[in-house]
């Protein structure tokens, strides 16, 4: 078996996550805790009750970040490890923090700085994210060229998350009018995203610009197994191409298809989702038929998922 950890991103959160993590198991209570000496205020709170801080960047990205090392550390506590991790967007990090190239307390306090960064780049209310059901990713790159070369304004594609399923980014009404046009062109769904930008595009130039000297402080070691990155859906060569990759991650597309894909063709059948919500779960399961897949929330306690891993090794 070819384990892969995968790593959830923002807009995965909700009220609750993590809450049987930190009363069943001492491994998640401890990184929860640390998480909270470290901000200087009560993620496991945020995480656990307020429905209204996880809508903010800022809050939601060391929350997502917590939740899912938590779940990592039980995993790692049983004896189970990844021979492969990978991460949407913000998982990325959390990726990098499980493969041991980041000191956890190190990179909870960066996801909250890049959280800030990428909220401010762009004017709350003035940026959006659609979700494109049931097109080819040529056709919504076309569809975004359409719409820029219209006149409208800025709109690209942001993530090629799965077969069918692409994330558009850009100003308000340009977005809109690419998700209406898609439609128009077949599309079976769009969907407005609940996030607070433009995320993975160049209007995020100015996040990256601060994001990458926070980056540079950062203590960097070598990773103990293979991390795909979203830039290029291929495995990060050396723990030197982590910061600029990283700095390029923020204005890049996310390459998640990509990144299935390319582990899978490295023998990869066993993927689980340590974070909240299961929507790596079925990108996973758009990319490729006959993997075993599940996710830390599949079932009532992270020891029926351990039960189930141990089905399959």
């Amino acid at each position: 078996m070819e384990l892969v950890f995968m790593f959830s991103g923002q807009g995965a959160q909700y009220a609750g996550m993590g809450k049987a993590l930190y009363d069943n198991y001492k491994e998640a209570k401890r990184v929860f805790d640390e998480a909270d000496e470290v901000l200087g205020y009560s993620i496991k709170d945020i995480c656990f009750n307020d429905e209204e801080k996880l809508k903010n960047t800022e809050f939601a990205q060391p929350a997502i970040l917590t939740m899912s090392m938590a779940a990592h550390e039980v995993l790692k506590e049983k004896g189970i490890k990844a021979q492969m991790a990978a991460g949407l967007s913000l998982g990325e990090y959390t990726a990098l923090t499980a493969a041991g190239a980041f000191d956890f307390a190190e990179a909870v306090a960066l996801v909250q700085k890049r959280g800030k960064f990428m909220a401010e780049a762009v004017p709350n209310g003035e940026g959006v994210m659609y979700a494109i059901i049931g097109l080819d990713r040529e056709v919504v790159d076309g569809i975004c060229k359409e719409v820029r070369d219209s006149g409208a304004g800025f709109v690209v594609s942001a993530n090629y998350n799965c077969p069918g399923q692409i994330a558009i980014a850009g100003y308000k009404e340009p977005a809109k009018a690419a998700a209406k046009l898609a439609k128009e062109k077949g599309a079976k769904l769009t969907v407005k995203l609940k996030v607070s930008g433009p995320f993975h595009t160049e209007l995020l130039n100015p996040a990256r610009d601060l994001l990458l000297p926070e980056l540079e402080k950062m203590t960097v070691k070598d990773m103990n197994i293979p991390v795909y990155t979203n830039v290029t859906g291929l495995p990060l060569e050396s723990k030197e191409d982590i910061v600029p990759t990283l700095a390029k991650q923020i204005v890049s597309p996310v390459r998640w298809e990509d990144t299935i894909m390319n582990m899978i063709e490295n023998k990869a059948d066993t993927f689980i989702e340590l974070g909240p919500g299961k929507a790596l779960n079925g990108f996973v399961k758009r990319c490729a038929k006959g993997l075993n897949v599940m996710n830390v929330e599949d079932l009532d306690s992270l020891d029926a998922t351990l039960k189930s891993l141990e089905e399959v090794i």
